[in-house]
């Protein structure tokens, strides 16, 4: 467990500054909510756009689940991760979204293993660079490319701020 940074404006954008509590219909006899209620709704949807991005990488554990907090830019994420891998990806994935600064990792996992390294991108570094600085080897570039799958794309497509995961060497 522990808190994970990530740079808030860097990453795929589920949510933003238009993404606000919908107030009731005119003529309406409800109240409108408080300004607290619209936080809470707001932080809700984050969540919930989180936790879909996340499934739809096919990365989700059944019992997953992931809050955000507007405030403090964090997302948390609970549930129980098969392996390592997931688990890092999991992270890796609620982090590289627009808007989040931190990830609160409260999963447990299935089976315990070694964790690996993670590496923020800088302008103009590549995966061959990476994989050079932690392997020794610049074409071991595909070890990385596929411990960021299905974030990463394709092995050209990262971009600075975006937080990778280094797996040990095998």
């Amino acid at each position: 467990m522990g808190l994970f940074g990530f740079i808030k404006d860097a990453g795929e954008k589920l949510f933003g500054s238009d993404d606000t509590a919908s107030a009731p219909p005119p003529g309406s006899a409800a109240a409108p909510p408080s300004t607290a209620e619209k936080i809470a709704a707001a932080n809700a949807r984050a969540g919930e756009a989180i936790k879909t991005y996340i499934v739809s990488l096919q990365l989700a554990p059944p019992d997953l689940a992931v809050s955000f907090d507007g405030a403090t830019t964090t997302a948390t994420v609970s549930g129980t991760a098969p392996d390592q891998a997931t688990r890092e990806r999991i992270l890796l994935a609620a982090g590289n979204v627009k808007g989040v600064s931190q990830v609160e990792d409260k999963l447990t996992l299935a089976t315990p293993e070694p964790e690996a390294r993670f590496h923020t991108v800088m302008r103009g570094e590549t995966l061959s660079a990476i994989a050079k600085q932690y392997y020794g080897n610049a074409n071991k570039y595909a070890s990385i490319f596929e411990a960021n799958r299905p974030m990463l794309k394709h092995p050209d497509k990262i971009y600075p701020g975006q937080v990778l995961r280094i797996p040990p060497q095998s």
